[in-house]
């Protein structure tokens, strides 16, 4: 596993919290939202201020549009961005509280990491790089985890449409190199079957895919290129660090990413596909 990826794999589940908390359900409930997607969408793109549909499916990459334009632009007549995100981070930090007892020094680590990212072309992650920290640990912790995440979930959606790609196109390649199923996507990102077999058609006729859905050769040699596209997109907090830093990260965060598994606030195996380091 290459540096970038193993700093990805020991945060992500910090960040995940706030998919599967009861806490940001709670939240997203309370703060007027109908609906666990209508609460996934205003508050994963609240920083970017009350977007609508057309711009939210571009940033988001992997969703079909039409499940995207059932959550937005209605979202905002319920809450405004403002108090969607004020109401997540209280949450994340409430449900921290349950798995993480002190991640002062992990926190002060990450942010160090987030300040050596760069955003071009990465809407998302410049859009949380710009949320004012928290003055609680959990919430840096939360919030520095989140802007590592999306910066290099930006930098994959711009290897991919280098590739290209469109988003089910890659999630297809994620399936045919068994990373993930069917089953774990389509219900969660809304594609329709004639979207998918559409998909699946055009990444054959492509030669990406063969018969029964696998990658071929060249579909292999793809992926592996988008990924290490993706890492080397991702290495600028990874070099920030340093060896002895994100040695020091790597200590301090699978720990508390495992205890954050544990304690059932992120479930392994889940549709994102994140792992227990």
């Amino acid at each position: 596993m290459t540096l970038p990826r193993r700093l990805w794999a020991a945060v992500e589940p910090l960040h995940a919290v706030v998919y599967f908390a009861p806490e940001t359900a709670a939240a997203a409930k309370a703060a007027g939202l109908r609906g666990y997607w209508m609460g996934y969408f205003a508050g994963r793109l609240a920083p970017l201020g009350p977007i609508g549909p057309a711009a939210a499916t571009s940033v988001l990459f992997g969703f079909a549009p039409g499940m995207v334009s059932r959550a937005l632009p209605d979202a905002w007549s319920f809450a405004s961005p403002a108090d969607v995100l004020r109401t997540r981070i209280e949450a994340v930090e409430e449900a921290l509280g349950r798995a993480v007892p002190d991640a002062a020094e992990l926190a002060s680590l990450l942010e160090r990491a987030v300040d050596a990212c760069r955003f071009d072309g990465r809407p998302l992650a410049a859009a949380w790089s710009a949320v004012p920290r928290p003055s609680g640990v959990l919430g840096r912790l939360w919030l520095a985890a989140t802007i590592l995440r999306e910066h290099r979930g930006d930098g994959h959606v711009l290897s991919a449409v280098h590739a290209g790609l469109s988003g089910l196109e890659t999630t297809l390649t994620h399936i045919g190199d068994d990373v993930l199923t069917r089953g774990d996507v389509q219900p969660h990102r809304g594609w329709s079957d004639e979207d998918w077999t559409a998909a699946v058609d055009r990444l054959r006729d492509r030669g990406v895919l063969d018969a029964s859905g696998r990658l071929t050769s060249a579909g292999v040699s793809l992926r592996r290129g988008i990924e290490e596209d993706t890492d080397r997109l991702a290495s600028a907090p990874v070099e920030a660090l340093g060896e002895e830093g994100l040695a020091r990260v790597l200590e301090l965060a699978v720990p508390l990413s495992r205890a954050v598994i544990d304690a059932g606030l992120v479930p392994v195996p889940n549709p994102m596909g994140v792992p227990r380091p």
